[in-house]
């Protein structure tokens, strides 16, 4: 007879070889889950799953996820990202590498509306990707920025990835957006610096904007300026405001952004029947499939903590002669290594429930570490096999090939491995805004 937390470490071990071959990980979750769940603890199993399933599907803050989504994929489609580039490029055009600020600050504030990466790149690609080529921008260094920008929505508030965690870590949403806001914008700023810094020491990296992609006049800039700032900002406002301010709770305020989102395409009369249905089924197939994922993940992790894999995992790794913060480095090492073959939400809801209880007992602030996770799993968009934004760019930029936006994507992959060096080193960095909005430690 098997005993029983052997047993759970045989599941784990077949999870990553079916994930490694190739399955579809929310179906091998679950069958993987009912198998070895009969074999330690018999029918009770089917039980389990129901309950576990209930228990998921009744957390209030996860019906924040399809208006999120929604949201972001209306703004996509809505023109105002459109506008906001345009008006950024009018007031920086005359600087040397003015459209990486471009990209990067409308990536930044775009991330402040919507946690969704395809459409971010996506549209960051459209908008960008030819203009750069044309006025002889370096295309590795363009790439980088339009893929390194478009995933700062991941961690930026509201985030679908900061929605998710919330409830497998057992920390309010609220806290985790605070907590995100700071080092979201360092990872903004470090691309920044890079790129002027690179542009500085070699302007033909990103010469200023030839005479015919700038303004005609001030009017014109001040005009683009209020028309592509103001929509933007009253949706933010209304989205990510309410949450911090303590007006309305997550879901609450992902209803008022969603709302607010279709309310501004109506005002640019680009709302059409055809463009509501494709963000309603976009919409859709986005929410399933991180819900099925949830909930699939959340019945595994309950088996396999019923086994008693996790605890004596966890009293094993305590045992280890090895100081907590050296064990805190491996464990960010394991994760990064993750993320290389995986994406964020397996990693999170399968990988996260087991790493949590040795991070609990080593007695590290858990708040913080959930945004180390958070920052750490960014660099999963841009770390190749998987590195989805990659595709994302090449389908609407065809100039562009695979090595340069591989080559540009590493260059900043590493910018976010010191972002997350500089919240490790420095806790208040994730800290310091939840503590004077919420008190607490």
């Amino acid at each position: 007879m098997i005993p029983d937390e052997i047993l759970g470490l045989i599941l784990l071990a077949v999870l990553l070889v079916a994930i490694f071959v190739g399955f579809p990980i929310a179906f091998t979750l679950i069958i993987l889950a009912v198998i070895f769940g009969y074999l330690g603890f018999g029918p009770l199993v089917f039980d389990l799953m129901v309950i576990q399933t209930m228990g998921l599907m009744s957390e209030e803050v996860l019906a924040a996820v399809p208006l999120f989504v929604f949201m972001g994929y209306i703004l996509e489609r809505a023109g105002l990202v459109d506008r906001l580039f345009r008006a950024f490029q009018l007031v920086m055009a005359p600087v040397k590498g003015s459209l990486y600020i471009v990209v990067i600050l409308t990536a930044t504030i775009f991330a402040t509306a919507t946690g969704i990466i395809g459409a971010s790149v996506t549209l960051l690609g459209i908008l960008s990707a030819s203009t750069m080529l044309k006025a002889g921008y370096d295309r590795r260094l363009a790439a980088g920025a339009i893929t390194a920008g478009g995933t700062l929505g991941i961690l930026i508030p509201p985030s679908v990835m900061l929605v998710l965690l919330g409830p497998v870590a057992g920390i309010s949403v609220i806290r985790l957006f605070a907590a995100a806001f700071i080092p979201g914008f360092i990872l903004a700023a470090l691309y920044l610096a890079y790129t002027q810094i690179r542009c500085q020491l070699n302007p033909r990296l990103g010469p200023p904007l030839p005479v015919e992609l700038r303004a005609k006049s001030a009017v014109e800039v001040l005009r683009e300026l209020v028309v592509g700032i103001i929509p933007m900002a009253t949706l933010i406002f209304a989205a990510l405001g309410s949450i911090l301010a303590g007006l309305a709770t997550p879901t609450e305020a992902a209803a008022m952004g969603a709302f607010a989102a279709l309310v501004l395409t109506a005002l640019y009369r680009r709302l059409t029947l055809q463009l509501l249905r494709d963000a309603v089924v976009k919409t859709l197939e986005t929410t399933s499939m991180i819900l099925f994922l949830a909930v699939s993940a959340n019945f595994y992790a309950a088996v396999f903590g019923r086994l008693g894999t996790g605890t004596w995992l966890t009293e094993q790794i305590l045992a280890l002669p090895v100081e907590p913060v050296v064990m805190l480095v491996l464990i960010m090492g394991l994760i990064f290594l993750l993320g290389w073959p995986l994406e964020w939400p397996a990693i999170i809801l399968i990988f996260l429930p087991i790493i949590l209880p040795v991070v609990q007992a080593l007695g590290f602030n858990l708040l913080w570490f959930c945004i180390l996770v958070a920052v750490n799993l960014q660099t999963a968009f841009l770390s190749p096999p998987v590195a989805v934004a990659a595709y994302y760019l090449k389908g609407v930029a065809r100039d562009f090939d695979l090595k340069d936006i591989y080559a540009g994507m590493l260059e900043f992959m590493v910018l976010q491995l010191i972002g997350l060096a500089l919240v490790f080193l420095f806790p208040d960095l994730a800290l310091w805004l939840p503590r004077v909005l919420y008190g607490g430690q």
